[in-house]
């Protein structure tokens, strides 16, 4: 199971990537989303990102046990589920998109409050969380910025 978890946490060895595992992982999921998921729906990437993230909450935890590392930079698997949630209800294009990707890892590396806090929960909660919300607020900012336009 260790190896499984390690697998799936670090989103198919992305997050083994050298210098930036978390954008290594943020750009997978943009990419994902930019080429695959060209007709989703809102509710639908909802429904995804519910889904990796409680896969991440599980994995996360393997991978702790295992590392002994309470929040391993190899784990990527929270910044995929952070940038589909930063990108939900945003049009489906490539401006948008780089914009959730860029305010995303801001939000993301500087973890401004409450989203550092987050990150202080135990285990794979605290590995997810801070991403969630990460792109919870990307997500409101773009489409609070949407709705000005």
């Amino acid at each position: 199971m260790n190896s499984i978890s390690n697998w799936i946490a670090t989103v198919f060895r992305i997050g083994y990537l050298p210098l930036a595992p978390g954008t290594w992982g943020s750009l997978a999921a943009f990419l994902v989303w930019y080429f695959f998921m060209t007709d989703i729906s809102p509710f639908l990437l909802i429904i995804f990102s519910v889904v990796v993230f409680f896969i991440g909450v599980i994995t996360a935890n393997g991978v702790i046990q295992t590392s002994g590392n309470s929040d391993p930079s190899e784990v990527v698997i929270d910044e995929v589920a952070g940038q589909w949630i930063a990108l939900i209800a945003l049009p489906h294009t490539l401006g948008y998109g780089i914009a959730a990707f860029g305010l995303f890892r801001i939000l993301d590396i500087f973890k401004p409050p409450p989203i550092q806090q987050l990150e202080r929960l135990p285990g794979g909660w605290g590995v997810m969380l801070d991403d969630v919300a990460a792109g919870i607020a990307t997500s409101i900012v773009l489409n609070g910025f949407l709705l000005y336009l």
